[in-house]
């Protein structure tokens, strides 16, 4: 793999998801090694990433994205410097600007970067994050008042910023609700603040949510495209072969974890909840039905069949035989034939279709048309 640092971009780096970037931060700290993280905290008008992306840059690498490559190489730049120096830096490009930027360069958009060290401010999040728990930080990234300073941070994982950060008592009253509603929302955003002396501080609230958890039941050759695409989609992929013989972690090197057991015991093996993702896929029509039965008593909102209509009848007729009636809710949970309807019959297209079904259902889409879409494309808070 080859690195470019002197762009800010590297082969494989630039498009990775953004746990990938969170677990490179964590390496990256462990290491000690010299580096920083650019964080998009404010966007004016279009912009290829959102409030809350981030980008962590080392002295030969560059992890993550922070714009669709337009700005990758002044971030790297500037991340230089801030490694250097160690001083923190909030970086305006107005890419609405053409004598700047050129003519139709950029997203027509004023993007906001926070460009700071990674230090031991980053730990709570990070740890927050490795565990699987969701979790917003309070930075400062403006201050005109002199005991607050530009980098102080509180960290919560219930939305309930307390003390143990480095926040004053009157700016943790002052960003308390704002950091509730933002938590709630899953949203990230910035938010100004009038001290009681009159000067103003700049906060970003940014808030960290898990990954969702996707199990994959099967270990066939057709399982390994569907946990690339899904990790780097930012999923947290678990394997689940029925055979003992299936569960070789070579064959899916994508995955969080590959653990082989028998239907029955999914339910109690496994942890679900309703940010869980199932995909059963084993091409064994009663492996398929127990394990399709067992889902059906957890609360998983996606349980994706693998396979014709005929075999969705065969399994609840199986269902039935065993005196289990499919309720309504039931039937909106299960999604077969597989994927959204987009053609082609390659594995990397099959894969892709069932990867972006899990995806619209999860940030609660339909998987139409962006062009068929009227106000903002993304979901609303972001």
């Amino acid at each position: 793999m080859t690195n470019h640092p002197t762009d800010g971009r590297s082969d494989g780096h630039w498009s990775v998801s953004e746990t990938a970037v969170l677990g490179r931060m964590v390496d990256a700290l462990r290491s000690t090694e010299p580096a920083a993280v650019a964080t998009v905290v404010s966007v004016d008008g279009s912009a290829y990433r959102r409030p809350g992306a981030k980008m962590l840059l080392t002295a030969d690498s560059a992890v993550g994205s922070v714009t669709a490559g337009c700005l990758e190489s002044d971030v790297s730049t500037i991340a230089a410097e801030v490694r250097t120096a160690g001083h923190k830096r909030l970086e305006r490009f107005d890419l609405t600007d053409d004598t700047e930027w050129g003519l139709g360069l950029g997203c027509n958009g004023v993007v906001d970067l926070f460009i700071e060290p990674l230090d031991e401010r980053f730990v709570d999040m990070l740890e927050g994050h490795q565990t699987g728990t969701d979790g917003l930080a309070v930075t400062v990234i403006e201050s005109s008042v002199e005991t607050v300073a530009v980098g102080d941070r509180v960290y919560t994982s219930d939305g309930e910023p307390t003390g143990g950060g480095t926040l004053p008592d009157w700016l943790l009253d002052a960003v308390r609700n704002p950091a509730r509603e933002c938590f709630a929302q899953g949203r990230s955003r910035t938010a100004h603040f009038t001290a009681p002396d009159g000067g103003e501080v700049r906060v970003f609230f940014d808030t960290i949510t898990a990954p969702p958890k996707m199990y994959v039941f099967g270990g066939g050759l057709d399982v390994q495209p569907v946990t690339e695409i899904a990790t780097r989609a930012g999923f947290r992929v678990t394997v689940v072969p029925f055979r003992g013989g299936q569960a070789d972690e070579t064959a899916f090197p994508h995955a969080k974890r590959v653990v082989s057991m028998s239907p029955p015991e999914i339910g109690d093996s496994l942890s679900f909840d309703t940010e869980t993702y199932a995909i059963v896929m084993s091409h064994n029509l009663v492996d398929d039905y127990l394990a399709v039965e067992t889902l059906l008593a957890t609360p998983v909102p996606y349980i994706g069949l693998m396979g014709p209509s005929e075999r969705f009848t065969a399994i609840t007729e199986l269902l039935e035989d065993d005196e289990y009636t499919l309720t309504e809710s039931d039937v909106d949970r299960i999604y077969t034939p597989i994927g959204l309807d987009i053609g082609g019959g390659e594995p990397y297209q099959i894969a892709m279709s069932i990867v972006t079904e899990v995806l619209a259902v999860h940030n609660r889409r339909n998987g139409g048309h962006l062009r068929d879409r009227t106000g903002s494309i993304h979901n609303p808070g972001l």
